[in-house]
This record gives structure tokens, C-alpha cells and sequence, in this order.
């Protein structure tokens, strides 16, 4: 009976054992489950990062391909007028120079538009940020003043695309 009695208690320690030993089973599945989506989030996470960085490239690069659009339709409609005064056959001088007037006319509501502003400095002091001096000459005007503009610069948003190419007075010897 002794044998009996210790085999309740052998049986009693291994039913313990075996329930602990389940439950601890139960909590590992438990936590590889957590890892796993929490494995699988990531990767979405992650994969998601990749979809929004790749989609704003192309957005960037679309742009980029893109942007001086409605420029470039704005200046077709300058490109036919010229093409137009090519074409006619029998003008005269007088109707050329309405022509070109009204295309130049049609270029500078294009500029103005698109905030593209010319630069004629005429009679100005000279901005080296603006301006390019060509050379100077002695004048009885103001040094440092612009005498003579050889070709206009333009700005574009306040930025400039092109300096004004001029001549700068300098005191007389």
C-alpha cells in the first residue's frame, strides 16, 4: 500500500507538472502568434512606406517632365502668329511690322501671366545682381548709372533668368 500511496503523490507532481507544462505551451503559442502579427504589421508598415516614398517620386518626377506645360501652350499660340506672318505672300512692310507688334503684344501677355518681368534699367544705378556691365563709359550723367542697355534681362518670380547686358558711366578724367 506504501507503493500506492506514493504513486498518488508521483501522479499528483507529474498532473501538476503536465498542467504546467501545458499552460506554459498555451503562452509560447500565445506569444509566437503576438510575434508573428506583430512581424506581419511591420512588414505592412514597411511596405507602405515604399508604396507612399515610390508614389511621391513619380508625382515629383511627373511634375518635373511637366511643369512648363502651360507654358509651352501659351508660347505655341506666339509660334503660329510668327508662323502666319511667314506664310503670307503679298504683305508689305507696314503689315509685318502690325504683325510682329501683335505678336509681341501676344509674348508679353504670355511673360505676364507667368510672371515673367523684363528688366530695362535705363538710366538706373547699376545692380550687379540685376544688371551685367559690358563696359564703362565717361559721361557726363551720374557714375555708376546705366547709360545704354545693349540687350534686356527678365526675372521670373523675382528671380533672375536673365541680367540686362548695359553700359555704366564713370566720371569724366
Amino acid at each position: 500500500m506504501q507503493q500506492e500511496d506514493q504513486n498518488p503523490e508521483i501522479n499528483l507532481e507529474e498532473n501538476e507538472h503536465s498542467g504546467a507544462a501545458g499552460s506554459l505551451d498555451e503562452r509560447f503559442a500565445e506569444l509566437e502568434a503576438q510575434i508573428a502579427e506583430q512581424q506581419a504589421a511591420v512588414l505592412y508598415a514597411k511596405a507602405e512606406g515604399e508604396n507612399i516614398r515610390r508614389r511621391a517620386a513619380d508625382d515629383i518626377d511627373k511634375a518635373r517632365k511637366f511643369a512648363l506645360e502651360k507654358f509651352s501652350g501659351e508660347l505655341l499660340a506666339v509660334k503660329d502668329s510668327l508662323d502666319a506672318a511667314l506664310s503670307v505672300e503679298s504683305a508689305t512692310v507696314e503689315s509685318y511690322k502690325n504683325g510682329v507688334e501683335l505678336t509681341v503684344k501676344q509674348l508679353s501677355s504670355v511673360f505676364e501671366k507667368f510672371h515673367i518681368v523684363e528688366i530695362n534699367p535705363l538710366h538706373e544705378k547699376f545692380d550687379p545682381n540685376k544688371h551685367q556691365a559690358i563696359s564703362t563709359v565717361e559721361s557726363d550723367v551720374e557714375p555708376n548709372s546705366v547709360i545704354s542697355v545693349l540687350q534686356k534681362g527678365y526675372t521670373l518670380n523675382d528671380r533672375v533668368l536673365r541680367p540686362a547686358l548695359v553700359m555704366v558711366a564713370k566720371a569724366k578724367a
